[in-house]
C-alpha cells in the first residue's frame, strides 16, 4: 500500500469514545484566536474563497479556468489532507433586514421606502433565498501549535496566490468566523443569536462548544436529528467514467441547508509512479500467465480477454498521466449532508440528490450506522472519518469544480437586480470600487432610464448623498418632484438663471481658485467666439479681466455676490487694447443680448439634495455654452460637498450630446478622471456605444469606468463591447435580443448577467417607467 496514504490513515485513526453529551459529539478539542483548531490528532485551518464566473465563460475561458484549478489541486501538500466545502445556507432574514432594508426617516418619503423594502423582501425570499459559501480546510499533523502556525502561514500564502490567478479572492478565517459557520449550520434560523467573544469566554471559563452546539443530537441508522431538524449524510459510492463539470453545481442547486465536501489526499509523484508500475507489472504478469496456459492447451491464436486488455490500457494511461501530463495521483472522498424540517422532506430531498447523481451516471449511497462520522467528515473541521476513498488523477478531481457564478454582495451597497444564474440579489457599492464612475448602455426601450431612476430612488431613500441630473429629454421631472428635488429649466426664455461665474471657497481644491476659473472662462470665450482660436493676446486679456472681476469677491472672503459675465464684459470694455473690444463684441450676444441666461446672478435653489438640469429647450446656439456652465456648476457643488464630507452622484442622460462639443467633452473627461478624489461618482447614459467610441475621450472614459450596466445592445455595439471588455460569446447572449431590464453588469473585474423585474403595481414603478403606453395609462 502507498506509504503516504498509510501514514495519513494512521493519523486519522482515533480511539472511539461514546459521546456523553451534545458537546462531545463536536470533535474540536482546542481553538486558537487565529482560526487554528485541534481536531483529533491534527491541526486544521479554513480559508473562504469567492466564486468566479465559470458557468457563463466561453469554452476557451472554461478550459483556462479548469487548468488553473488543476494547478491549484497540484499545489496541495501531500503530507496534509485538503477539504473543499460548498456550504448552502439560507439567507438570514434578520441580517438581511439590517444590512439591505432602508430605515424609515419620517421625511415625507417613507411611503416609497415601504414600497422599496417590500420589493427587496420579495426578491430575497422569492426565487432563491440560499447563499453559497465556499471553503478550503487544510489539516496536518504537527508537533505543536508553533509548527502548525508556520505551516499554515506558508500554505495560506500559496492558496491566496493560486486563487487570485483564478480571479477568486481567498481569505483566512479566524476562530470566530469558523465557529460562526458551525453555529449557523447546527442552529439554522437562530443565526442572529451568535454572540461569541473568545477572551470573554476564556475569562469566564466557558466551553466554546456551548455557543455553537444544537439542543440535541440523535443519530439513527440512516439519518440524524439535530434539535428539531432532520439531517442525512450521503457519499459518492460509484463514479462514472466521464463526469460533467456541472455535476457539483447541480447537486448544490437544491434549495436547502446543506454542505458538500470533497476530501483530497495528494500522493507524491514518485510513490504514485512506483505504485502504478507495480500494478501494470501485475497486469502484464497475469496476461503472460494466461497466454502460457493457452499455449499449453495448443491454443496459439487466443485473444487476450477484454477485462485484462482494459486493465492494461487503463494502467498505461494512468502512468502516462503521471509521467508526461503533469498529473498527480489523488485519493478523494465526496460526502454531502443535507438538512430538512421533517423526515418526509428529508427522504424526498435525498431521492432528488440521488436522481441528480444518476443523471451523471454516478451513484450516491446513504451512510448506514455512520451518520456521526459522516457529519464530522462533511463539516469543515478538517477530519476524514469515512473510508470510501477513490483513486483519481488531478484532472478527474478537478471535474468536481466548485465554481459556478460570481455573486456581487457588497456591504453598504444598493440593489441592482438579480443574478440571472443563481437568482441571488446583486448588491453593489460603487464607493468600494477603485473608480466608481459608471455607464448605462442599451438600445432605446431596453430600460436605461429605468435603471438610472432606480439608482436615484435608492440613493435618495437610503443615503444622504447628493444627486445631480442632466436631463435632455425631460424624462425625470415627475420622479424629481416626487422625491422633493429641484428642477432647473434652462433656456433662452426661461426665468431661471445660473451664473457662469459662480465660485465657492473650495473651488480651487486648496490652490488659487481664480486660476481654475480662468481656465473655465477661457474655454467659455473660445466656445462663444466660435471657430477662430484665441491668440496669446486675447488669452492674456481674458486672464487679466477674470482676476480683476474676482478681486473684490475674494477680498470680501466670498461674502459678496459673485461677479457675472456682465461684469466680465464691462471689465473687457475698460481695457485699452483693441483685442479686448473684439472679445467684448463677440460675447455680447451672451452677456447683454438675447442669449444672456448665464450672465445673471443665480436665482434657483442649487442647494437641494436632488437637482435636475432640464436642458431640453436649450437652442443650438446655447447648447455648447449651456453644457459648459452646467458642468462647471456641478463641479462647484462637488467641491462644496467634498469640504462637508458628502458624496455626490452625477447622472448625465444622452451623454453623447456632450461629446459633440470639444470643450464640454474635455471638461467632462477631466471631471471623470478627477471626481473620485472629490467623493463624486459620474454616470453616463447613452444608446449607441459605436457613436460613443468614435471619440477617443469617450473610449478612455468607458475603459476607466469600473461599473457598467449593459442592457439589450445593437449588433455593432455588441462587437465593440466584447472587444473592449473581453466578453465571451455566452455572456454576449445576455445582451442579445433580451427584454427590458435584462443584461450584463460589470462591477470591478466581475461580469454578471442580471435581470431586473420591478413590481408594476407600485407608485415607484409609475414614477420610473418611460414606456409611452404605460405613461398614457398613468
Amino acid at each position: 500500500m502507498i506509504k503516504t496514504l498509510q501514514k495519513i490513515m494512521k493519523q486519522d485513526k482515533e480511539r472511539f469514545a461514546v459521546p456523553r453529551g451534545v458537546q462531545q459529539a463536536i470533535p474540536i478539542r482546542t481553538i486558537w484566536p487565529d482560526g487554528i483548531f485541534r481536531v483529533g490528532k491534527k491541526f486544521s485551518k479554513s480559508f473562504r474563497f469567492e466564486d468566479i464566473n465559470y458557468a457563463v465563460a466561453s469554452k476557451e475561458d472554461k478550459e483556462a479556468m479548469f487548468l488553473s484549478y488543476s494547478e491549484l489541486l497540484n499545489s496541495f501538500d501531500s503530507g496534509a489532507t485538503t477539504k473543499i466545502t460548498i456550504n448552502n445556507r439560507r439567507l438570514n432574514k434578520a441580517d438581511f433586514e439590517s444590512s439591505i432594508l432602508i430605515p424609515l426617516k419620517y421625511d415625507g418619503l417613507d411611503e416609497y421606502r415601504r414600497e422599496y423594502n417590500q420589493m427587496l423582501m420579495d426578491k430575497a425570499t422569492g426565487a432563491n433565498s440560499i447563499v453559497q459559501d465556499k471553503y478550503v480546510t487544510v489539516s496536518v499533523m504537527k508537533k505543536n501549535i508553533e509548527e502548525a502556525r508556520n505551516y499554515f502561514s506558508r500554505i495560506g500564502t500559496d492558496l491566496i496566490t493560486h486563487f487570485s490567478r483564478l480571479g477568486s479572492k481567498c481569505v483566512e478565517l479566524d476562530a470566530t468566523a469558523r465557529l460562526r459557520i458551525l453555529h449557523d449550520f447546527f442552529r439554522a434560523g437562530e443565526e442572529t443569536d451568535f454572540r461569541f467573544d473568545l477572551s470573554d469566554t476564556m475569562r469566564k471559563g466557558h466551553d466554546f462548544k456551548d455557543y455553537i452546539c444544537p439542543d440535541t443530537f440523535e443519530f439513527e441508522r440512516d439519518h440524524f436529528r439535530m434539535g428539531n431538524k432532520y439531517g442525512r449524510v450521503i457519499f459518492l459510492r460509484e463514479f462514472a467514467s466521464y463526469i460533467k463539470d456541472s455535476m457539483v453545481s447541480e447537486l448544490c442547486d437544491l434549495n436547502r441547508n446543506m454542505m458538500l465536501s470533497l476530501d483530497i489526499i495528494p500522493i507524491p509523484t514518485d510513490e504514485a509512479v512506483r505504485e502504478v508500475e507495480n500494478r501494470l507489472l501485475g497486469v502484464e504478469t497475469n496476461i503472460t500467465n494466461w497466454q502460457r496456459r493457452q499455449n499449453q492447451n495448443n491454443n496459439f491464436s487466443a485473444v487476450v480477454p477484454y477485462d485484462m486488455e482494459q486493465q492494461r490500457k487503463e494502467s498505461k494511461e494512468f502512468l502516462d498521466d503521471l509521467t508526461t501530463r503533469d498529473q498527480r495521483m489523488m485519493f478523494a472522498v465526496l460526502t454531502m449532508v443535507h438538512i430538512a424540517d421533517s423526515k418526509e422532506q428529508l427522504d424526498s430531498d435525498t431521492e432528488t440528490l440521488f436522481t441528480t447523481a444518476r443523471k451523471h451516471l454516478c451513484q450516491f449511497s446513504t451512510l448506514t450506522f455512520q451518520q456521526m462520522d459522516g457529519l464530522n467528515t462533511a463539516l469543515p473541521y478538517g477530519l476524514r472519518k469515512i473510508d470510501a476513498i477513490r483513486t483519481l488523477t488531478t484532472e478527474s478531481t478537478a471535474v468536481f469544480i466548485p465554481f459556478r457564478a460570481q455573486e456581487i454582495s457588497h456591504s453598504g451597497g444598493i440593489y441592482y437586480g438579480q443574478n440571472a444564474i443563481s437568482k441571488n440579489m446583486i448588491i453593489a457599492n460603487r464607493k468600494r470600487l477603485l473608480n466608481g464612475n459608471s455607464f448605462i448602455l442599451g438600445v432605446s426601450g431596453s430600460g436605461k432610464s429605468f435603471t438610472a431612476k432606480r439608482e436615484i430612488v435608492n440613493q435618495m431613500l437610503a443615503s444622504d448623498d447628493d444627486i445631480i441630473l442632466i436631463d435632455p429629454e425631460r424624462e425625470y421631472s415627475s420622479l424629481v418632484k416626487a422625491m422633493g428635488g429641484e428642477i432647473i429649466h434652462i433656456s433662452a426664455t426661461s426665468p431661471n438663471h445660473i451664473n457662469a461665474m459662480d465660485m465657492n471657497r473650495d473651488y480651487g481644491d486648496g490652490a488659487n481658485p481664480v486660476i481654475l476659473k480662468s481656465e473655465f472662462v477661457l474655454s467659455l470665450c473660445e466656445q462663444l467666439i466660435g471657430s477662430q482660436n484665441l491668440g496669446a493676446k486675447q488669452k492674456s486679456l481674458i486672464d487679466r479681466c477674470t482676476a480683476s472681476v474676482y478681486r473684490k469677491y475674494l477680498q470680501s472672503n466670498y461674502r459678496d455676490n459673485p461677479p457675472t459675465l456682465q461684469d466680465f464684459h464691462a471689465e473687457l470694455l475698460k481695457q485699452s487694447e483693441p483685442e479686448a473690444q473684439e472679445i467684448a463684441l463677440a460675447i455680447e450676444l451672451f452677456t447683454s443680448g438675447s442669449l444672456n441666461t448665464f450672465a445673471k446672478p443665480t436665482n434657483v435653489d442649487v442647494s437641494n439634495r436632488l437637482i435636475c438640469y432640464d436642458i431640453l429647450d436649450l437652442g443650438k446656439q446655447l447648447l455648447p455654452i449651456g453644457m459648459l456652465v452646467v458642468l462647471d456648476s456641478i463641479f462647484n457643488r462637488i467641491t462644496q460637498n467634498r469640504a462637508k464630507g458628502k458624496n455626490t452622484f452625477i447622472i448625465i442622460d444622452e451623454i453623447y450630446l456632450l461629446f459633440q462639443h470639444e470643450y464640454s467633452a474635455n471638461f467632462l473627461f477631466t471631471l471623470w478622471k478627477r471626481v473620485r478624489k472629490y467623493g463624486a461618482f459620474c454616470t453616463g447614459i447613452t444608446q449607441n456605444v459605436d457613436d460613443l467610441l468614435q471619440s477617443h475621450t469617450a473610449r478612455t472614459m468607458l475603459a476607466n469606468s469600473e461599473f457598467i450596466v449593459m442592457l439589450n445592445q445593437a449588433s455593432t455595439d455588441r462587437m465593440e463591447l466584447a472587444r473592449l471588455l473581453n466578453i465571451s460569446d455566452l455572456q454576449l447572449s445576455y445582451i442579445t435580443n433580451v427584454d427590458a431590464g435584462n443584461g450584463l453588469i460589470k462591477v470591478g473585474s466581475s461580469l454578471v448577467p442580471f435581470t431586473d423585474q420591478f413590481p408594476r403595481n407600485t407608485k415607484l414603478y409609475r414614477l420610473m417607467t418611460t414606456k409611452p403606453g404605460e405613461q398614457a395609462e398613468i
